[in-house]
């Protein structure tokens, strides 16, 4: 991995001060409010946050994926909704601006990456979600547009979006019958089933989107028709590493309220984190995080060299969300019943946890990404 330069340095510093003192105060209320922090997004694009790992010709700041990554580590960490929206427009920004034709690509993105625009990115149906191949959401071509009809479930940012990458059925071969399409917001024949009611994330708005007889310009394809699928799992290698920096950021944010409890809690006349029971726990706490940054870092590192890294972002993904998952557990025990209590964070992230060990394919999946590429076999199912 190659060291910060003192600009970066910088960058990451200058975010961790805006997150701890602009996002983390709203995260609780904001959370139990099921507010979308739209304004908050504004903000990151005014910072020039929202197009970080992009071109400088494009309207980005050419960041390395990683420091791209560290930044949303740092945003999940104050307010994992925040992170999480910046993961995912980063998603659906790249499926658009590295497979659009020419005229599209220049007329959009610079509001793509000024984060004027927000993006969705919708694969999963109500009954295609790990088997991304069978979905069955149809784009029929007529004249100079495609005739898009189906529904799109479990869509992050539905009905909040600018523009939306949708991934349908343009022919009836399984795998080389699945197309992109850029498809901008106000679409004529685009509505929004209400927002899904979630154990967590409440200020991350999930909904379905449905296309009833929707028109799309045929110049909004991105790539070739049949393409599509490749395109979706390419994205989901990257987008599986905003994920997973999502989850460290969770981690290490329950983490450290598991920390200051131990330290400030006294019972049998000292500190609890004194007792070896709790002292190890902590200590299993931080020793995961860190290895699951090291791997997201390592897996982000090749992204930028250009090597296949499609098996170590799956592994990235799982270990660092199946990481956060078992902190904040460790977290809610720490704190004893303080931690049961809405009163304070660690049981809302706990709860968060859980989404992290689903979102850009389960962790079954990522499993099964890992093990065909140990053993050179392939699959259309959800980025294996």
């Amino acid at each position: 991995m190659t060291p910060l330069t003192t600009d970066q340095r910088d960058l990451l510093d200058l975010v961790r001060s805006y997150a701890g003192g602009r996002l983390a105060p709203r995260a609780a209320e904001d959370e139990r409010a099921g507010v979308f922090p739209r304004d908050l997004l504004a903000e990151l694009g005014s910072m020039d946050l929202m197009g970080l790992p992009f071109p400088e010709e494009l309207g980005g700041s050419g960041q390395p994926y990683g420091v791209y990554l560290r930044v949303v580590e740092e945003l999940a960490r104050a307010f994992l909704s925040v992170g999480l929206s910046l993961s995912v427009h980063t998603l659906a920004t790249w499926g658009v601006l590295t497979h659009a034709p020419a005229p599209l690509r220049d007329r959009v993105a610079h509001r793509m990456t000024a984060g004027e625009w927000l993006g969705a990115y919708s694969l999963s149906e109500p009954a295609s979600g790990s088997d991304a191949a069978s979905l069955s959401t149809r784009a029929v071509r007529d004249g100079d547009a495609y005739v898009v009809n189906g529904t799109k479930a479990w869509v992050t940012h539905a009905g909040e979006a600018d523009f939306y990458l949708l991934l349908c059925r343009t022919d009836e071969h399984r795998t080389r019958g699945v197309s992109a399409l850029y498809v901008p917001a106000d679409t004529p024949g685009l509505s929004f089933a209400p927002p899904e009611r979630k154990m967590g994330l409440r200020s991350s708005p999930t909904r379905q989107v449905r296309y009833d007889d929707a028109r799309v310009p045929a110049a909004h394809l991105l790539g070739r028709e049949g393409e599509g699928l490749g395109l979706a799992l390419r994205a989901l290698d990257s987008g599986r590493l905003g994920i997973a920096a999502c989850a460290v950021g969770l981690a290490q944010c329950a983490l450290e309220h598991a920390v200051a409890h131990a330290r400030g809690r006294e019972q049998f006349g000292r500190p609890i984190g004194d007792f070896q029971g709790v002292g190890f726990m902590l200590a299993d706490m931080a020793t995961r995080i860190a290895a699951a940054r090291a791997l997201y870092l390592e897996a982000a590192a090749r992204r930028d060299a250009g090597d296949e890294h499609r098996s170590m972002a799956a592994m990235a993904k799982l270990f660092a969300t199946d990481t956060a998952m078992a902190v904040t557990v460790d977290a809610v025990q720490v704190l004893g019943g303080y931690g049961y209590v809405t009163d304070y964070p660690v049981e809302r992230l706990m709860r968060e946890a859980k989404a992290l060990q689903i979102v850009e394919g389960t962790n079954q999946i990522q499993r099964l990404v890992v093990s065909r590429g140990l053993l050179g076999n392939g699959s259309a199912v959800a980025g294996a």
